[in-house]
């Protein structure tokens, strides 16, 4: 049973999905054990207790040295034992410092199809109104490893979504959650948990993964 963190900044919506994912036994070796939120008003906290998970504030803000911060965030999930971290509408910036002491050990979802709408000002709604403006036919979500760049790391899964012709970018953002991004992120902790992925010369090579539909 590997030890889960998800940090958070917000509302929570995706830690929500990855707490009810837990408790219809979609990543069984899997247990989340923190929430840490950037803020002190990020809704996500009462979300963890509710579900009875402990949650803690590490603010940047608080940091005058980002050195200091990024100390901070690893001591907090190394005196926790955590294991794998799990960046769910996290708009904190992580360090070399968090990427080095957790190597291939953090994950990010992303609201589109890396290396489309993605990098550097792509985070949120702003991604899917950029979609909507370039007229692609198809978006979706991407669940990497974290690296010291933006959205540059490793690929681990990808889901697809339509484009519908009436679509709004809150309308958009919504059908990617539900169809994309709750799908394959509990999907990825599971396979992470049971050992099942490693990066080989840059690319993440899954066990059995062509196996699968």
């Amino acid at each position: 049973m590997i030890k889960i963190a998800v940090l958070v900044s917000g509302g929570g919506t995706n830690l929500q999905a990855l707490i009810d994912a837990q408790k219809a036994g979609a990543f069984p070796n899997g247990e989340i054990a923190l929430v840490m939120a950037s803020n002190q008003k990020a809704y996500a906290l009462e979300r963890a207790k509710n579900a009875g998970i402990e949650s803690v504030v590490v603010s940047r803000k608080s940091f005058v040295d980002p050195a200091d911060y990024d100390r901070a965030v690893v001591e907090t999930l190394q005196s926790r034992g955590i294991e794998l971290v799990v960046l769910a509408g996290f708009l904190s910036i992580l360090g070399k410092p968090v990427i080095e002491a957790y190597p291939e050990r953090i994950l990010n979802i992303h609201p589109s199809l890396i290396p489309s709408f993605c990098g550097v000002g792509y985070y949120g709604l702003h991604v899917h109104e950029k979609a909507l403006a370039r007229g692609v036919r198809v978006t979706g979500a991407t669940v990497h490893f974290v690296d010291t760049g933006t959205d540059t790391g490793p690929i681990i899964l990808q889901k697809a979504v339509k484009i519908k012709s009436d679509d709004t970018p809150e309308v958009l953002q919504r059908r990617v959650m539900e169809k994309a991004e709750w799908k394959i992120l509990p999907k990825a902790i599971n396979l992470i948990a049971n050992g099942k992925v490693k990066v080989v010369d840059g690319r993440v090579e899954i066990e059995e993964y062509d196996t699968e539909e």
